[in-house]
């Protein structure tokens, strides 16, 4: 289901008005992925941000890489607007919007190998016990999210919320065709290119610890 939330009078015009510029809805089958040179115009190198929030980093990676494509998933309304005012505002024609669910985008919308990096930031931990099933980073879906990678292609996240950063790095180490690139087989720096939001700030405030992890796609096991 698509977030509802308080909506400014700029975003809801930004929705009803700037959608059939960067918005991308997904196939209503598993059997028709979306054409990315159609969607673009061009052949380039494609990044995905799963859950973008204010769109401010997604909108920040698109402005400093006009020679990559970008395409932005988020359910939160308000967010999906920010992002498309950001989106005229700079001229970023290399962004698109999805606003529907991360797996049927991954599912449905983007072909195996078609995607050159993934990023997923901040995604909700769901703190009881009992909402943990409710976490995106389970199993199956980290490998339809490696199937989507390109051989050599990234997979970059961060949370705010340690025991979800352990269940990040047992979940993805578990994967055959993902590669830690941390030399202690958990965490790497905190990476220039990530644009700290309002939530990290005011989590280093409160004394919050922040992990950020990043994968390589690597051949299965049974390639040459």
């Amino acid at each position: 289901m698509l977030r509802t939330g308080r909506i400014t009078a700029a975003q809801q015009r930004a929705l009803e008005e700037l959608w059939p510029r960067f918005g991308v809805e997904v196939p209503t089958t598993d059997a028709a992925s979306l054409d990315l040179h159609s969607l673009f115009g061009r052949e380039a190198p494609l990044t995905v941000e799963i859950g973008f929030g204010n769109g401010d980093n997604l909108a920040t990676l698109a402005a400093a890489h006009p020679e990559r494509n970008y395409l932005g998933v988020e359910v939160h309304r308000p967010g999906v607007g920010r992002l498309l005012l950001q989106a005229e505002e700079q001229r970023l024609d290399n962004l698109r919007i999805c606003a529907q669910d991360a797996v049927e985008v991954l599912e449905r919308a983007l072909a195996p190998a078609s995607v050159d990096e993934l990023i997923i930031l901040f995604p909700d931990p769901w703190h009881k016990a009992r909402h943990h099933k409710r976490r995106l980073i389970q199993g199956n879906f980290v490998e339809v999210a490696a199937n989507r990678l390109g051989i050599g292609g990234r997979l970059l996240l961060a949370t705010d919320w340690q025991p979800y950063a352990e269940h990040m790095v047992a979940t993805l180490n578990a994967c055959g065709t993902l590669q830690n690139l941390s030399h202690t087989g958990d965490y790497v720096p905190r990476p220039a290119w990530r644009t700290e939001t309002r939530f990290e700030r005011r989590g280093e405030r409160l004394g919050h610890g922040v992990w950020d992890l990043a994968y390589v796609r690597r051949k299965s096991r049974n390639q040459p």
